[in-house]
């Protein structure tokens, strides 16, 4: 079992930045680095849109091609906590935004555990 942990959201200002946390924890035998890490957001009486994708262990990343240039996605592994970056904020960006893991081995896009949701609110 993983937990997921997200921090950092709350009301801003359009053009500033945000910076949201995903810390990670597991039972015995969790190894963090085994796992990939996605965010996603999900806006009112909208679908869930993935905002991109981490590796842990090496740090490589994807965006959706929509979704590339604003966003950014870091992890620290001592801390096995991942990052999302969002700069130039929108009022459009106003959402519930989620990460999300699953173990880095498997393909697809379904993520095994999910993170509370943090919301991100941007006033114009």
């Amino acid at each position: 079992q993983v937990l997921l942990v997200e921090s950092g959201g709350g009301w801003v200002q359009a053009g500033e930045s945000l910076r949201l946390s995903c810390e990670a924890s597991g039972s015995s035998g969790f190894i963090f680095s085994t796992y990939a890490m996605a965010w996603f957001r999900q806006a009112p009486g909208k679908e869930r849109e993935l905002l991109g994708q981490i590796i842990l262990n090496g740090g490589g990343t994807t965006y959706p091609d929509s979704m590339k240039g604003r966003f950014r996605i870091t992890r620290d592994m001592p801390k096995k906590t991942g990052y999302l970056q969002i700069n130039a904020l929108k009022p459009e960006d106003t959402a519930v935004y989620y990460c999300a893991a699953r173990l880095a081995w498997k393909s697809g896009p379904q993520y095994d555990y999910w993170g509370q949701g943090t919301q991100v609110t941007v006033s114009s």
